[in-house]
């Protein structure tokens, strides 16, 4: 069981620096400090926003924009530090 809760709340970590990394990320092509143009931001752009996108959409919905910034991704990382101390708690 030890191993299984590991395994679930590594995952959740590194979906948690996904999360960090395409809020960056967006910011940098905003301000235009990255080149847009270059296929490797491309490509991260476009993994991070497929494994983010689908989990945050719902959050989005709920939850406004306050003016211009989109707080989306935090929500999100605050429910999945609370899941992993959930899991923690009751099943490591």
């Amino acid at each position: 069981m030890q191993a299984l809760v590991w395994l679930i709340t590594t995952v959740l970590g590194l979906y948690v620096w996904i999360l960090i990394m395409g809020a960056v990320l967006s910011w940098l092509i905003a301000f235009n400090v990255v080149n847009v143009r270059s296929r490797f931001v491309i490509g991260i752009e476009e993994f991070c926003r497929r494994l983010t996108e689908p989990a945050l959409r719902p959050i989005r919905r709920v939850v406004p924009t306050l003016g211009g910034i989109d707080i989306s991704p935090m929500i999100l990382i605050l429910l999945i530090m609370f899941l992993q101390r959930l899991i923690y708690e009751y099943l490591g």
